[in-house]
């Protein structure tokens, strides 16, 4: 297998060299400007994945196909539902787009990987989480108040849905008081393994996708803080160049990320899910865990790998 060596030494420079707090604003300033525009075909890009998904979903399961898989009748016609905001938010989002003058993204080509009732919910359960941490992440950078108002109306939306299909699943359906913001490079890392192609027309993009990052099946079924987990690294490694300095898990609230140390294993790294500190966001719930050299801040420039999505049941 082709291996891959991604040195973190240098991310854990550029996070030492200053505070966290500076540290966040020379990045903040480097980085190239947002427009509104590019975050609504963001947020366009992501409804059309869902939209598909649910879609295809619909097209290949059958309400009896549902209800032999354990859910009840009412699931069903609610999973129409949920298909149709999406498509909703489609329309919507294209409209808003072409009146502002701004080209909007077209639907891409999409691999899911229906295989069952079962995958399918469980892969919708973690779009729809996505979703919110998307929405919740690019709130902060939309200067329109009024484009503001319309994501936040779509947010609480995905947050319904979620709770709704997280209860499906016998899932806490708000394990947490407090949401997680992702921001948009590692959004776009959790969706870019479902899109295998796009038109060549859609306007780019200013995002890109960090080496992938995924739980191990082997994982307990039910994980809480305290949990020994690993993560897997396929197809390549993240090592420090010196072969010394410490590797990280960063687990991102929106407290502020709560690191804990990774060891290496065979195939990725094993570590043990930490507590929040107390008056902290919680560890529970649809997480998002990102490999790093650094263990102040979480940045895209201090990223080696991730987001995996780990489930933690609150404690």
């Amino acid at each position: 297998m082709k291996s891959t060596i991604f040195s973190v030494a240098a991310f854990a420079a550029v996070a030492a060299a200053a505070p966290a707090k500076n540290n966040l604003l020379a990045i903040r300033q480097a980085a190239p400007a947002i427009t509104d525009g590019d975050i609504l075909n963001y947020a366009l890009t992501l409804e059309h994945l869902e939209d598909k998904f649910y879609r295809e979903v619909l097209d290949k399961f059958s309400e009896s196909d549902f209800e032999g898989a354990g859910f009840p009748a009412p699931f069903y016609a609610n999973l129409k539902t949920v298909s149709k905001d999406e498509s909703t938010h489609v329309s919507f989002l294209t409209a808003a787009l072409k009146a502002a003058g701004v080209t909007p993204v077209e639907e891409c080509t999409y691999d899911f990987g229906l295989t069952s009732v079962n995958m399918s919910i469980a892969t919708a359960s973690v779009l729809e989480g996505v979703g919110v941490s998307a929405y919740l992440g690019a709130a902060a950078d939309i200067m329109s108040k009024n484009y503001l108002t319309a994501a936040g109306s779509i947010l609480t939306v995905e947050s319904r849905h979620s709770a709704y299909i997280r209860d499906a699943l016998a899932q806490s359906p708000f394990p947490s008081p407090f949401d997680v913001p992702l921001k948009y490079n590692e959004v776009y890392t959790l969706a870019a393994p479902f899109i295998k192609s796009c038109p060549s027309t859609n306007p780019p993009l200013p995002v890109k996708a960090f080496p992938m990052l995924t739980a191990s099946p082997d994982n307990p079924k039910t994980v809480t803080s305290g949990t020994k987990i690993t993560l897997l690294t396929d197809g390549y490694t993240v090592k420090a160049a010196d072969g010394q300095s410490q590797i990280y898990a960063a687990f991102i609230t929106v407290t502020g990320p709560v690191f804990t140390e990774a060891t290496p294993v065979e195939g990725g790294f094993s570590l043990t899910v930490p507590t929040a500190d107390e008056g902290m966001a919680p560890i529970a719930g649809q997480m998002y865990v990102v490999l790093t050299g650094c263990n102040t801040v979480v940045t895209d420039e201090t990223t080696a790998a991730g987001p995996a999505v780990v489930e933690v049941t609150p404690s």
